[in-house]
């Protein structure tokens, strides 16, 4: 680890400390084994939390083998309510977790600030922990340390579950003893030092957490510890008239004493209460149904992550241990691309399926007030259905009847992944100093000034979706007479638009697209 000196206010001296790419910053606060520090990768400026553990330490309170446990843990996971663990850094003196950066903050937090929750508001972030929740069990790992304080927030306000650093692997047919995590969110089971099998209690710490979002204050709580337990063991809690009997059923249900008769991870996910408004890609269906098929990708991915030949990866997807490690980590693989595949899905919603209407939207997506263009407004003639469409058999279209292509576009082609377009897409427009206001993540509206005339030029970019592989980078002009947008195609520059658009403006119009073709070139 690198530190160096500056100056701060008041000429105070400031130490800086940096460890391999990364600038280390002010305490975002303290995990279950060492504390947590804003960082930036100084080549990208991407923003990261770093746990740093001190290797003395956490041999002195025999940690070892639990923060392992969590490294190996993080490493596999990939779910998009789960914190990532990009890099693990190395010292003789202290280990460097680079992690995902949650801006948003804890739950807890976000609960005490607001105090109980709409009862949508509740439900969202519940479905998205139970995600999580549910991505653990199925890879064998319970948290065992379920609570607001441990779900963090990113910039959208979703969830991601934080500190696995008290998580336990599970292994069938053996319970587990061990008495931890917080008090108030522990099992009657956990905290009478009853054996317990995992994830029931997990369950129990959900049902604690759903309570705290819908009422803002915890079902069992007590400044007096064994007052507290004795409350937890007799599982008696107020449930407040606001709460409508369907949250209030659940509720009854995850927080039973008896973890025989507890709900599972499968019941809450069934319970009608928890479906409303579910989104799809918290659970996709099974990558690949045929397990059979192998895939030779995921298997090509564990060899380089764990230095091992094909053969031992194919022998071990042969093997009947549930527990190999190699099994394991191609099963982990395998869930993560049908996790990345419905997250594409989702978040491609907003756009328009070449050859279909666009969808309605449910709410107006501006106020009346709001001069900017709707992304829903239809856009024809411009992107035709392809061929292979039709081919294909989709609903509506019969097979084999000849579809037409669009005869030209004014745009760019690619088979990059939606985000990724929009990412490269920004960069483009910061070089080149444009000006840009988000209307949904695939519409922009984007401007420049004129330096000598001071106007502005305006356009808008649109990404559609051509095919179920490539996508098209759209640009529009926007006349800046009537701030709408004009589908700037041949027809649209004739001389019944004279009127709302110059010919100078027209022509600005073309050298910012040529502009920002060219950077996106580079």
């Amino acid at each position: 680890m690198e530190t160096s000196q500056g100056q701060g206010p008041g000429s105070q001296t400031i130490t800086l400390m940096k460890i391999g790419h990364y600038q280390i910053g002010n305490t975002l606060g303290a995990g279950t084994f060492g504390k947590v520090k804003y960082g930036v990768h100084i080549l990208t400026g991407t923003k990261v939390a770093i746990k740093i553990l001190n290797r003395r330490t956490i041999k002195n309170l025999d940690m070892v083998s639990k923060i392992k446990r969590e490294i190996t843990n993080l490493k596999l996971f990939r779910h998009p309510h789960i914190i990532k663990l990009y890099q693990v850094i190395s010292t003789p003196t202290d280990i460097f977790m680079v992690m995902e950066y949650a801006s948003g903050g804890e739950l807890f937090d976000y609960i005490k600030e607001k105090g109980k929750l709409k009862e949508s508001e509740a439900r969202r972030f519940f479905q998205q922990i139970i995600s999580g929740v549910d991505y653990c069990h199925r890879h064998m790992v319970v948290h065992r340390d379920l609570k607001p304080e441990n779900l963090l927030l990113d910039h959208n306000l979703h969830v991601k579950i934080a500190d696995f650093g008290l998580s336990n692997i599970m292994v069938d047919g053996e319970f587990l003893r061990t008495s931890c995590g917080s008090p108030n969110y522990a099992a009657p089971e956990v905290i009478s030092g009853k054996l317990y099998a995992g994830p029931e209690v997990d369950v129990w710490s959900c049902g604690i957490i759903l309570y705290a979002l819908l009422c803002g204050s915890l079902p069992f709580d007590d400044e007096n510890v064994p007052s507290l337990f004795k409350k937890i063991k007799n599982g008696v809690f107020q449930i407040p008239d606001y709460l409508n009997q369907s949250v209030v059923r659940l509720l009854l249900h995850m927080l039973m004493v008896d973890p025989m008769k507890r709900a599972t991870v499968d019941d809450i996910k069934k319970h009608e209460w928890f479906q409303k408004d579910l989104p799809a890609y918290l659970f996709p269906p099974p990558y690949d149904m045929d397990s059979s098929v192998i895939d030779q990708d995921a298997i090509s991915e564990v060899c380089e992550k764990f230095q091992v030949e094909t053969v031992e990866v194919q022998n071990a997807l042969l093997s009947e241990d549930p527990h190999n490690q190699l099994k394991i980590a191609y099963n982990l693989i395998v869930d993560n691309k049908r996790f990345a595949d419905a997250n594409a899905l989702y978040s491609i919603s907003a756009f328009y399926s070449a050859g279909s209407p666009p969808p309605a939207p449910q709410t107006p997506a501006f106020s009346p007030s709001d001069s900017s263009p709707s992304p829903f407004r239809p856009h024809p003639e411009r992107i035709a259905p392809l061929r292979e469409r039709a081919l294909s058999g989709d609903r509506g279209v019969p097979k084999g009847t000849p579809v037409k292509r669009a005869k030209w576009h004014l745009g760019i082609r690619s088979q990059s992944k939606p985000l990724d377009i929009m990412s490269e897409v920004y960069k483009a427009m910061k070089v080149l100093g444009f000006e840009w206001k988000v209307l949904n993540p695939f519409l922009i509206r984007v401007r420049r000034r004129n330096a000598m005339t001071g106007s502005y030029v305006q356009m808008a970019l649109q990404l559609y979706q051509v095919d179920y592989k490539s996508y098209l980078l759209d640009f529009k002009i926007i006349s800046n007479n009537t701030n709408e947008i004009v589908l700037q195609e041949k027809k649209a520059i004739t001389s019944e638009d004279d009127s709302q658009m110059s010919c100078h403006h027209v022509m600005e119009f073309f050298e910012m697209c040529a502009a920002l073709i060219t950077e996106l070139a580079r």
